[in-house]
């Protein structure tokens, strides 16, 4: 399934309590940041709650001063601990459907989404202000 059919509302409906339970299994990385990839993000459409997609590479400075303010945030907010973060590895998907759906112009982007909606968005900022109004968004 590419990464467009699972924006596809018909398509989505029909994995009902199979696509909830992936959302529990879905590989960890730290606090709730989720490794991205097509079954994880279907997973956290069908759920019907907000996540929030982390278009990030491993070598990016401004990804990894994102993600200390998300971890700093979370640490203090236990509420946003229950927004699941997709971290999506940019050098692996910066060509794929995900971004041009989605229309990301670059690592270092934060969207919140719930289901296919988008919430908002932050396009390399690192402030803690502007993060922490993003994830407020999801709460």
């Amino acid at each position: 399934m590419t990464h467009i059919a699972l924006f596809n509302r018909r398509k989505l409906f029909g994995l009902g309590l199979a696509g909830a339970m992936a959302l529990v299994s879905l590989p960890v990385l730290a606090g709730n940041v989720i490794t991205y990839d097509p079954a994880a993000l279907q997973a956290a459409v069908e759920s019907g709650k907000p996540y929030l997609l982390d278009f990030s590479a491993t070598w990016c400075t401004t990804c990894k001063a994102q993600a200390r303010v998300l971890d700093a945030l979370q640490a203090e907010n236990e509420a946003y601990n229950n927004i699941p973060i997709l971290r999506v590895d940019w050098d692996t998907y910066r060509s794929g459907d995900l971004v041009a759906q989605l229309a990301i112009p670059r690592r270092s982007t934060l969207v919140m989404m719930k289901g296919n909606t988008e919430l908002g968005r932050i396009v390399a900022g690192t402030g803690r202000s502007q993060i922490a109004a993003l994830m407020d968004l999801g709460l």
